[in-house]
């Protein structure tokens, strides 16, 4: 965890919240933002950053969740049931986003002696430790069996996932990225993405491996902390630890050459989500 925390020491860390729910927010927007930064955050042009972000009722699907047999139905149902699909460029598999969950992207220049995989999550994993002091002794880093999309770095109190971890990696930077459910109905949530993979015909295939997503292994801090939490409470929390570990806190957006690498980023994504999803 030693390590963890010195990553988080930083002379200047820089922040960028987009947590304002916007319908327009689009989740595309979203993962062309972190390539952008891991570009400037990787060429040093910017400090490292943190990133808060939301966007409305989405599913950020993996590359896997394409090879479904019968992916058109399962995106369909996404649909009738109000939410949009799309495809992320970092690994994992379907998630859902909305106003109770918020992410947070904690992006690292990986061009002196590296940043090992393991080392990007416990540091995410520090930080949120420290972000909830009460609780912390009781979080685990491990993967949860029947939550969705299940990892290594599923994070857990007594068994029930509030919280995954993944890795994007380009640009000589590195985006460790966290959603963290905080309050809503995460079985709900769970249920949905169930049904998705049911109706995606999972079962009609070998090749790869889906989760049997169990609701009963899912919550929210909310749920776990007993007390109503919002979006803006966790933000608190996340600036005072972010002041805690930086020299200096500044809040910024993206500017000059981002605003050119953002676009051209952006448009890819746009394009390869019309090629994957054009036979739908």
């Amino acid at each position: 965890m030693k390590e963890g925390l010195d990553l988080l020491k930083q002379g200047n860390w820089r922040f960028i919240d987009q947590t304002t729910v916007q319908v327009a927010f689009d989740a595309l927007q979203s993962f062309a933002t972190d390539d952008t930064l891991c570009r400037s955050v990787g060429s040093e042009i910017s400090p490292p950053t943190t990133r808060a972000w939301v966007h409305h009722d989405t599913i950020s699907m993996g590359i896997q969740d394409t090879k479904l047999p019968d992916l058109k139905a399962g995106i369909a149902y996404f649909r009738e049931q109000g939410y949009r699909a799309v495809v992320r460029n970092s690994g994992g598999l379907a998630v859902v986003l909305d106003s109770g969950v918020l992410n947070l992207s904690l992006v690292f220049p990986d061009v002196e002696r590296g940043i090992a995989i393991d080392r990007g999550y416990e540091t995410m994993f520090a930080l949120i430790k420290h972000m909830f002091p009460t609780f912390a002794y009781k979080m685990e880093a491990r993967e949860i069996v029947g939550s969705y999309c299940p990892g290594s770095y599923d994070l857990s109190i007594d068994g029930k996932k509030f919280a995954g971890i993944s890795q994007r990696r380009m640009a000589k930077g590195v985006a460790v990225q966290i959603y963290l459910a905080v309050n809503g109905d995460q079985q709900k949530r769970a249920e949905l993405i169930r049904e998705f993979y049911r109706i995606s015909g999972k079962d009609k295939q070998e090749k790869y491996t889906y989760p049997d997503v169990d609701p009963a292994v899912m919550t929210t801090l909310s749920e776990l902390f007993e007390e109503p939490l919002e979006v803006n409470d966790v933000m608190v929390k996340l600036l005072n630890a972010l002041y805690h570990f930086a020299g200096r806190l500044e809040s910024s957006r993206l500017m000059g050459e981002e605003l050119d690498w953002y676009t051209a980023y952006y448009e890819r994504l746009i394009l390869r989500n019309e090629k994957v999803l054009a036979n739908l």
